[in-house]
């Protein structure tokens, strides 16, 4: 029997989408199983894409000239001689709970190419020839439970095409896409049932899903199809599991809970993803693009940072009030930074000489900071960070050997990361 028949007569939710997706991406569990008794390490990125403006924010520069230093004034943070930018007053008070890193360097600054090199820590083409780290993740570990490992709200980043992805590690370790959870009568694709189902109806699918998939091991000299059945429960499984059910079901939140992280797309994905991360999910990517400010940046500015600031500032309140930081570590970064001199067009194009990252968790020292900038904040004068640092650091931080070997299409051994090293001032 075919697949879109099998699919066409297992009507699990919305199991047809599963047909493809979700069993390609179990299969991970084939490959890598890990289990612990303890709560699994795990990773929050937030993504900025398009580059947040670090002399607005975090790095400003009162004492330059008005065409750098900008339109916004610098207020007292909690942690003492760390101003940030006045737009964000709720980070203002959180500063003392994470390491502001202000000294983010490379020299591309391509959204594309920029974009790929962050997020696996290795430089290519801006069609993205090496995995994301979350993919990594993926294919190192595997599933724990019946949670996927590796989950983007609401999605990958992307400008003109789709960026951060599993390059030659294949679909099964791509990123389980969570969609917009501020979405009202928000419903996860391929875990929500399409139609209320009772225990009896439930209990008839899942049993005439084994005896259909059982099928599958008759067929001789055709592994994918032989080992179909496998991963199709898997993918049923987490259709019926109530844990996988409850770690997307946001609506469970109180009220207030929701309200302070913010009643818009990223607060409520940075909510998600902290619930994500309880519920076992290693690796989630939190997606807050719409940072590329190249004309009237003020205008940009002050609709994106108020909601930056609530809802960061939450995650790490929250992550932090819930004991949840030993063990999870907790990165914000964008592609680069933006330019020292504003433009003709009252914007900040791209740089990449300089930005600034916020880390947290994960055994990080919290309540400093780390590198800093010259007086127009165009360039790393002390502690520069690379790309392939902060991929080898998240991935020390899962218990994967950077150097670790992995394996492309054609059997050829490449290593995870070929350069880099950890970030031990994070730490010391």
């Amino acid at each position: 029997m075919s697949l879109t028949t099998r699919r066409t007569c297992l009507q699990v939710g919305t199991l047809s989408a599963l047909g493809v997706s979700l069993p390609a991406l179990l299969r991970a569990e084939a490959d890598s199983k890990r289990s612990n008794a303890k709560r699994l390490k795990s990773v929050i990125l937030v993504y900025l894409g398009g580059g947040l403006s670090h002399h607005d924010s975090f790095d400003l520069k009162p004492e330059a000239p008005d065409e750098i230093r900008g339109k916004y004034q610098p207020i007292h943070s909690n942690l003492p001689g760390v101003p940030v930018g006045e737009l964000l007053p709720m980070m203002s008070q959180a500063m003392d709970k994470v390491c502001l890193v202000r000294s983010g360097a490379h020299n591309n600054d391509h959204h594309e190419t920029a974009t790929n090199w962050v997020m696996s820590g290795r430089f290519g083409s801006a069609f993205g020839d090496w995995p994301a780290i979350g993919a990594v993740a993926a294919h190192q570990l595997g599933f724990h439970g019946s949670v996927p490992p590796y989950v983007a709200v609401p999605r990958n980043p992307s400008f003109t095409w789709e960026l951060g992805k599993s390059a030659f590690l294949g679909g099964r370790y791509e990123s389980f896409k969570a969609g917009d959870p501020n979405e009202q009568n928000y419903r996860v694709r391929d875990i929500s049932p399409g139609e209320p189902l009772t225990d009896a109806r439930t209990s008839r699918r899942a049993a005439l899903l084994k005896s259909i998939d059982g099928l599958a091991t008759r067929v001789q000299g055709n592994d994918q199809i032989a080992t179909y059945d496998e991963f199709h429960q898997r993918a049923a499984d987490m259709i019926l599991s109530s844990t996988a059910r409850q770690a997307f079901a946001i609506e469970k939140e109180e009220d207030k809970v929701r309200e302070r992280y913010g009643r818009n797309t990223f607060g409520q994905s940075c909510l998600l993803a902290r619930r994500l991360i309880e519920s076992g999910v290693r690796f989630v990517t939190v997606n807050f693009g719409g940072w590329d400010h190249h004309a009237k940046i003020w205008e940009g500015l002050e609709k994106k940072l108020p909601e930056f600031d609530r809802g960061f500032s939450a995650l790490i309140e929250d992550t932090t009030s819930r004991g949840l930081l030993s063990e999870t570590l907790i990165l914000c970064m964008g592609e680069f930074g933006r330019t020292p001199k504003i433009n003709k067009d009252a914007g900040r194009d791209h740089w990449a000489p300089a930005a600034s990252l916020l880390f947290a968790g994960g055994g990080v020292k919290v309540g400093r900071v780390i590198g800093s900038t010259d007086k127009h904040g165009a360039y790393v004068t002390n502690r520069p960070i690379a790309p392939a640092d902060v991929a080898f650091t998240v991935l020390s931080h899962l218990g994967i050997g950077p150097q670790r070997q992995i394996h492309t299409p054609d059997g050829r051994p490449v290593e995870i990361l070929d350069s880099g090293e950890l970030i031990r001032d994070l730490f010391a």
